[in-house]
């Protein structure tokens, strides 16, 4: 039985952040935290606002696809950032450091970055990032949506999925305290993103030293083609690089991409 139910009263406390993390709100059951963000996204007072959900019915994630969650299992979370000057694939690299650095060490794991939006634990993915974007009166706003799996079993994920899919919980053996583990959240992405903004190098080293990609070969969809290679590098500004096989360098966008399993 888990005691750490999800509650802004537990988690603003002694929460010293510049932006993220603002407002606290926490919801016990939603379709989409993304969805609720975005409302609140109308007001440019809302910068940083966080939104939490136990429990949501329709949360997805890249290209479509669904991310299920079971009620008290996750951290379902949505951020509201508003009139962003970072561009989308360094807003993409600085959010998974974040979330990598806040999982931090699991059992015998690192948290580790594989491109364009997953977080591994143990080369399974234990969190997944959505980035959205809208531009109102000229400026651009976002709501990035973090989701990362936490208390569950194996038992807990399909069968098809199952292979490739953990939890904290199973990397540690033991309960993770979400209430601590959304803090660590708040406050990394918080300071990563001021890192971004200040030494953009320093994310991307950071992001290429937990990345598992980087000099491995990959199989990456690109507008209805397959392109294999070896990883070379990250442009923060247009994506990953690649030496593609046969010749000839490729830079692919986390847009209009995805990788092959």
């Amino acid at each position: 039985m888990h005691t750490d139910a999800l509650n802004p009263d537990l988690i603003t406390p002694g929460l010293k952040t510049a932006r993220i993390g603002s407002q606290v709100i926490v919801f016990s059951s939603t379709a989409s935290t993304n969805d609720i963000a975005w409302h609140y996204a109308a007001k440019k007072a809302n910068d940083g606002l966080a939104v939490f959900a136990e429990e949501q019915s329709a949360g997805r994630g890249r290209t479509g696809n669904k991310w299920l969650s079971t009620a008290s299992q996750s951290i379902l979370c949505s951020i509201v950032l508003m009139d962003e000057k970072l561009e989308p694939e360094m807003l993409t690299l600085t959010s998974a450091v974040a979330v990598a650095a806040a999982i931090g060490t699991c059992g015998k794991n690192q948290a580790k970055i594989k491109w364009p939006n997953d977080i591994l634990l143990n080369s399974k993915k234990v969190s997944g990032i959505l980035l959205e974007s809208k531009i109102s009166r000229g400026k651009k706003n976002y709501v990035l949506g973090i989701g990362i799996n936490c208390h569950q079993s194996p038992e807990s994920f399909d069968e098809q999925i199952r292979p490739i899919a953990t939890s904290i919980d199973i990397e540690t053996g033991a309960n993770i305290d979400r209430i601590s583990l959304c803090k660590r959240l708040l406050v990394s992405l918080d300071e990563w993103l001021i890192t971004a903004a200040n030494e953009k190098q320093a994310v991307i080293d950071k992001w290429l030293e937990l990345n598992t990609q980087l000099h491995s070969r990959v199989s990456l969809r690109h507008n209805n083609r397959t392109f294999t290679g070896v990883v070379i590098g990250i442009d923060p500004q247009k994506g990953l690089i690649v030496q593609i096989e046969g010749g000839g360098v490729r830079i692919f966008d986390a847009g209009h991409t995805s990788n092959v399993r």
